[in-house]
């Protein structure tokens, strides 16, 4: 297929953004490794800036803008790290962040995104008055909505995890990524189509919010619903920007249970000494539960962030 983004783009991208985010470390552990029988490399973006991957997307979003665009503000509707990550992305560069907030978010996400600058607007907790809401204030004051993760600029940002990871370790024959509403599965399998052919990708996802498992079967959108899982930032429907790619250039997804997902956060919290948060989990458990698939393979894994409420551990 004719791809939306070009090799220059990813490396433009990672030109612009890379003197404003941390290049993340790569670790391995042997105890994993054994576990799963297989050579497993850790992209960790638990390291990353407000602890998750997203910052890079939200900063070549800001940083795509004009200058007239900039000085309007910009505007999202996230109650998770994308609303953290834009709060501190448009302020590093002097841009005003207005972060759409559902009333019962918990406080902890409030206070993080407010802590990095965003101003929070809250509404009700729909879909439909997160929109109404954001385009209020658009209205209002000019802002540019950013979305966390079917917008190019973001899905750009987000391929440059892998771009980093393929870098420093060569010869990988899978990247596995978690999976929720594809920006960083889309970016992950652009990166792994432009600079390494050979790997191939696949997205991990909880089965309480199996939607785009479903909707990569059946070939089109099939809506996320009512979904149940403690994997928070995995809960979101795939959009019409990141499905395409996903459906051309990923290889499988994977789906894993709510104890798998558990099971897998605490191994690596208690083995690799690095907190993950339950989204980075599923990848883990992903290939903890498909060992004949991934045995003997050297494998990229993109743990996507370790924000995680300590008052509320999931066991």
């Amino acid at each position: 297929m004719s791809l939306p983004v070009s090799k220059d783009q990813l490396l433009a991208t990672r030109q612009l953004i890379t003197p404003h985010i941390h290049q993340t470390p790569v670790v391995t552990n042997n105890t994993i490794n054994q576990m799963a029988q297989a050579d497993l490399f850790f992209k960790c973006e638990c390291f990353q800036r407000t602890g998750s991957f997203k910052i890079r997307g939200a900063t070549n979003a800001i940083l795509s803008l004009s200058k007239e665009e900039q000085s309007k503000g910009v505007v999202t509707h996230s109650s998770g790290n994308f609303a953290q990550a834009l709060s501190c992305a448009a302020t590093k560069q002097g841009v005003k962040a207005w972060v759409v907030m559902p009333q019962n978010a918990p406080s902890v996400k409030k206070a993080a995104a407010q802590g990095y600058g965003g101003e929070i607007v809250e509404c009700a907790p729909t879909l439909v008055d997160r929109e109404k809401t954001a385009a209020m204030v658009i209205e209002k004051y000019g802002a540019t909505l950013l979305h966390s993760y079917n917008q190019y600029p973001v899905i750009r940002g987000q391929a440059t995890a892998t771009m980093e990871l393929l870098e420093e370790v060569q010869q990988l024959d899978y990247v596995v990524t978690p999976l929720g509403g594809g920006g960083l599965l889309s970016g992950t399998a652009l990166a792994c189509a432009h600079f390494s052919e050979r790997t191939k990708v696949i997205g991990a996802e909880p089965l309480g919010a199996d939607d785009a498992y479903r909707s990569f079967h059946a070939g089109k959108i099939i809506p996320q619903t009512n979904p149940q899982t403690i994997a928070d930032g995995l809960r979101t429907s795939l959009g019409d920007l990141t499905f395409p790619l996903i459906k051309s250039l990923v290889s499988d997804i994977i789906t894993v249970e709510e104890q798998e997902i558990v099971d897998a956060m605490k191994l690596f919290w208690s083995r690799a000494k690095i907190i993950i948060e339950p989204s980075s989990a599923v990848t883990v458990a992903a290939i903890l539960k498909n060992k004949s698939l991934f045995a003997g393979k050297r494998v990229g894994v993109i743990l996507s962030g370790g924000n995680v409420d300590l008052e509320r551990l999931p066991w």
